[in-house]
């Protein structure tokens, strides 16, 4: 493969930039640059370690820096790949780049460091998807369970299920191919008892997805409510900023806004909606039938009604969206009411609500209190189990299911024998979650997601 080069660091001005380079020409190419008393030839190269010197463009000094030196197979591709450590400028970034590749190295795809390491064994496709995750983790949770899937759990527990099968397999493929041998069938009963064993597991595993999607995608939280209720006060109070804008005229929020916040290690997706309400006005007319899809579709919503004004219509069509939801109600602009009535229709949902002053900022504290508790059993993973958070691992899992459930039902009726082909295609189909049988289009759609220089 072709040596290539990238810069490993976030652009922008920093402490230090990375230039990473790996491929057989990767030391070769480095020393056509790299000017060192330590380093002058391949054969002064010591694994694993890190060397100062500088980077010459010709006769002209470009920065000093320090090298980091991985010899094949440990590094992280594998392959022989140094770490040029230089100063984290973007031009000077760039322009040793530059040099790299102009002396032989093409530039990297997104991911391709990583794609190496894939293609080279030395992580797995689940490994790939964890990096992936690290990468873009927007909370501590998510973090947390990618980090657990990068330490080898979910591959190790397929490699698990598969040595299972294999076993099954062997012992079916022996009786058929040397009957003559007077080697110990595994009878129908015990056969049917692991392989049953093995779909509990994975429905397992399946069943996991629906909490480890939130943890990754985020949990939609919508805020609805009449105009000017307080939604757009309560999301710039809930992010600590002036996000929305916030007026005394009705209908300012014609679209959703939404913004992503961090509550309990959980990453929370905020939206705020279009104020519900009668109108013959287009634009708001479309803004609030998307405001009501949106809380159709989402995890949680905070309903607020301002109880400065009289319950009417508007307010129960509010209750009616939510009555099949878990739900918040904030009664709203508390501190402008003297004597408080609550309307019996909201007394009627069986909610929990309580009361708010978005303006003087009361109540915030209470909303965080209930997102908290609401989304505290996603944190399911105290018993160290195994989450699935990527929809691909998590179709495999359902396709296998599938198959190992007509393979039982196929048992009822069929000689055990007959099996075994479909028992190789199961462990097939399993081998698409660890990579080692999976489509380049696949790979394609994973790394196009990673960034360069990783």
């Amino acid at each position: 493969m072709e040596t290539i080069a990238a810069i490993s660091t976030a652009p922008g001005l920093g402490g230090i930039g990375i230039i990473r380079i790996t491929g057989d020409k990767a030391f070769e190419i480095l020393l056509k640059m790299f000017k060192s008393t330590k380093v002058k030839k391949i054969e002064d190269i010591v694994p694993n370690t890190i060397i100062y010197g500088k980077i010459y463009d010709d006769s002209r000094m470009v920065d000093e820096v320090l090298v980091s030196f991985f010899k094949s197979p440990n590094s992280y591709t594998k392959e022989d790949l140094v770490e040029i450590n230089t100063h984290g400028g973007s031009i000077v970034m760039k322009e040793i780049l530059d040099l790299v590749l102009r002396n032989g190295t093409i530039l990297a795809q997104p991911g391709e460091f990583t794609k190496r390491a894939f293609l080279n064994g030395r992580i797995d496709l689940t490994k790939v998807e964890s990096i992936a995750t690290i990468l873009n983790a927007k909370s501590e949770e998510e973090l947390r369970i990618s980090g657990e899937l990068l330490q080898g759990k979910l591959y190790n527990k397929v490699v698990n299920i598969k040595e299972k099968l294999m076993d099954i397999l062997m012992h079916l493929e022996v009786n058929i191919d040397y009957p003559e041998y007077d080697t110990e069938e595994k009878d129908k009963e015990e056969i049917v008892e692991t392989i049953s064993k093995i779909l509990s597991e994975l429905k397992k595993f399946e069943s996991t997805f629906d909490v480890g999607s939130k943890i990754k995608d985020g949990i939609k939280v919508s805020i609805i409510g009449r105009p000017n209720a307080g939604k757009s006060s309560l999301l710039n109070n809930l992010l600590n900023k002036e996000r929305a804008i916030v007026t005394e005229i009705e209908g300012t929020t014609r679209d959703s806004i939404e913004e992503d916040l961090n509550i309990n290690g959980i990453n929370i997706k905020i939206i705020d909606t279009a104020g519900i309400r009668e109108t013959d006005e287009k634009v708001e007319k479309i803004g609030i039938e998307r405001a009501i899809t949106i809380a159709e579709k989402s995890d949680l919503i905070i309903a607020i009604f301002d109880i400065s004004k009289p319950f009417n219509e508007n307010d129960r069509k509010i209750l009616d969206i939510i009555s099949k939801k878990e739900s918040l109600i904030l009664l709203n602009k508390y501190d402008l009411v003297e004597d408080i009535e609550l309307p019996e229709e909201i007394k009627n949902t069986g909610k929990e609500y309580i009361y708010t002053s978005m303006l003087e900022k009361k109540g915030t504290e209470d909303v965080i209190e209930w997102i908290t508790k609401k989304t505290e059993s996603l944190k399911i993973n105290k018993n160290n189990d195994i989450i699935i958070i990527h929809e691909r691992q998590k179709k495999v899992i359902t396709d296998v299911i599938e198959m190992i459930e007509q393979i039982l039902k196929d048992l009822e009726i069929i000689p055990i024998d007959m099996v075994s082909e479909n028992i190789r295609d199961v462990i097939n189909k399993i081998n698409e979650l660890t990579g080692e049988n999976v489509k380049e289009e696949v790979l394609n759609e994973i790394f196009k997601n990673f960034c360069l220089g990783k």
